[in-house]
């Protein structure tokens, strides 16, 4: 708490200190939910430090919705922070843009691996931990797929709680 709350009623911060209660004051005033930005991701706050995101997901383009809904499903029972790990479409032409720097990379497909390696440098992809899946038509059309993206997803969270995560 601060002096200038307390020198406005020497009484009551007695009478606190006395039952050892701390009172907290907040520094800043509640921030208007109404404005947009008002709130920071996560995401957002260590792209400003220049640090690198938890986990990246890279799947190929054009996934139906329902294929999208069940890795989602999947992504959020493995924990927030898999549920939260960004999204990034391979183009048609097998080519992606920008890809941020993680800590590691849900890959769907070969071809996506190989497009994700074009695109990051070597020490990053050095640094990351890269984790291979079934391309995402496989894993809706039989059991051993969902098996081993399974597998991957466990194989990713415990790359991900080395770090100190998850």
């Amino acid at each position: 708490m601060s002096s200038s709350v307390l020198s406005h009623d020497p009484h009551r911060a007695r009478l606190l200190r006395a039952l050892g209660v701390t009172p907290w004051v907040r520094r800043q005033p509640f921030a208007d939910p109404m404005i947009p930005g008002a709130f920071d991701t996560s995401e957002t706050v260590a792209e400003a430090q220049g640090m690198p995101g938890d986990s990246i997901v890279v799947l190929p383009a054009g996934c139906p919705v329902a294929l999208l809904d069940l890795l989602g499903r999947a992504f959020s029972a493995y924990g927030p922070s898999l549920a939260r790990a960004a999204r990034i479409e391979v183009g048609p032409d097998g080519q992606l843009g920008h890809v941020p720097e993680a800590r590691a990379y849900l890959v769907f497909g070969q071809a996506q691996a190989h497009a994700l390696g074009r695109v990051l440098p070597a020490a990053v992809l050095n640094r990351a931990q890269i984790v291979l899946a079934d391309e995402p038509h496989e894993i809706r059309a039989n059991g051993a797929g969902k098996r081993r993206l399974w597998n991957a997803l466990r194989s990713l969270r415990r790359a991900l709680a080395k770090g100190g995560t998850v």
